[in-house]
């Protein structure tokens, strides 16, 4: 299956996959973030910026006009960063919302923000809000409509429509569509060594879901993709997703089991011959090629020390042979927001400096680093950060706190530098 991309944002449909890869001209001229961020580097990114919206269309609306306040104050965000390549998670998946949000927002600048173009963004539907058609939750009840009680739980990824809280990438370098990979589709059952949730009710094994359940059962919550982005003669993979948040089930742990394995994904994607049992939705076969460059980004949901993942989830990937974490992105906000906030802050084992969401204190996990940017070994990694600045920081006004006026994650970036 192609994919292709045109200057008029074409539409493509192949093998039942959609996915919306645009190259869009006529965007302001900006600065060149490379330059701005010194020694020729190029900034990678992640930002969970809950553009997510409660309702089917509620976004398109939103951004179909320049005045949305949290539209505004993302873009800004972004703006002052000023990323690359950067990854979105929850923006629920609209393509002409994708467009609008680079278009009334990221393209006009924001409290004296200078505007930024990304001439290619990529997007494709997420598991979220899909009609399972069975009962996942086990609660004696099958929802099929979106609004219905357990509705959510029984989807294909929690959701209340298709595609909320879903993904989408913004790039000042072309995406080799053609190779791009999505991974909506895979099957839980099919990793081989899966953690599938057990009901602790029976003697049986993994039993959670029945065979008919697990036939239909995806491992990704939303979806992974592997997008290949050319920086000159460079091929950088940026390997995306957003785990599920490995709490709200019950003593079966189907959420927490499956961010494990969903974050495991990747780990055995850049392991060399580690991959063989994967396909994407194309239906082609194995992990990444050895040697291959690539980034993992993404609110993985799972702090190394603190928080309810699963222990070792996140270390999968932190200690994996074939990537680098000796660089952790820090911020000067997340040590000050974690002493002022206290609670289960006080008892966390990971340093305060790297974290990256500002989660419920008591009750609750308090602030974790959730989101992370993870290059391959080999990569010159040249620094970068977390946007959380302190209180008495002016642009403190763009983070803020609960009820946040942005999100209550922060954009995490990291400068690699490629001779290209």
């Amino acid at each position: 299956m192609s994919l292709s991309s045109s200057r008029t944002g074409r539409l493509a449909v192949r093998a039942g996959l959609l996915a919306v890869v645009v190259t869009v001209a006529g965007l302001p001229a900006v600065a060149s973030p490379a330059v701005a961020h010194g020694g020729g580097a190029v900034r990678f990114a992640t930002f969970n910026a809950s553009l997510n919206r409660g309702a089917e269309g509620a976004l398109r609306s939103d951004l179909s006009t320049p005045g949305n306040a949290q539209a505004r104050t993302i873009a800004e965000i972004v703006q002052r960063t000023r990323p690359d390549v950067v990854l979105i998670n929850e923006f629920d998946f609209d393509p002409v919302a994708a467009r609008l949000f680079q278009q009334n927002y990221l393209s006009v600048g924001q409290n004296g923000a200078r505007p930024v173009g990304y001439p290619y963004r990529f997007i494709a539907p997420s598991n979220t809000g899909i009609a399972s058609g069975f009962d996942l939750n086990n609660d004696g009840v099958v929802a099929t409509e979106p609004g219905a009680a357990g509705y959510g739980d029984d989807a294909l990824g929690f959701g209340a429509f298709p595609g909320q809280y879903g993904m989408v990438v913004y790039s000042r370098y072309p995406i080799d569509v053609r190779q791009a990979r999505t991974f909506q589709k895979f099957r839980w059952t099919d990793m081989p060594g899966a953690l599938l949730p057990d009901d602790p009710a029976t003697a049986a094994p993994a039993d959670w879901y029945s065979p008919q359940e697990l036939a239909a059962v995806r491992l990704s919550s939303k979806s992974h993709w592997d997008l290949p982005v050319q920086i000159g003669r460079r091929t950088v993979h940026f390997l995306v997703s957003h785990p599920t948040p490995p709490v709200f089930d019950g003593a079966e742990d189907r959420n927490g089991r499956r961010n494990f394995d969903e974050i495991r994904f990747w780990a055995d994607y850049v392991r060399p011959g580690g991959g063989r049992y994967i396909y994407d939705d194309r239906g082609r076969h194995g992990g990444l090629r050895p040697g291959a460059e690539f980034v993992i980004a993404g609110d993985l949901n799972s702090d190394p020390y603190d928080g309810d993942s699963i222990p070792g989830a996140a270390q999968q990937l932190l200690d994996h042979r074939s990537i680098d974490d000796r660089f952790v992105p820090s911020s000067a906000g997340a040590a000050e927001a974690g002493a002022v906030q206290g609670g289960a802050n006080t008892t966390h084992r990971s340093d305060p400096v790297h974290d990256t969401a500002d989660f419920a204190d008591v009750p609750g996990p308090g602030n974790l680093r959730a989101d992370h940017v993870l290059p391959s070994r080999g990569l010159d990694v040249r620094g970068g950060g977390v946007f959380w600045p302190t209180a008495g920081d002016p642009l403190s006004r763009l983070t803020g706190t609960f009820p946040f006026p942005s999100s209550d994650h922060r954009l995490v970036w990291l400068d690699l530098r490629l001779r290209r």
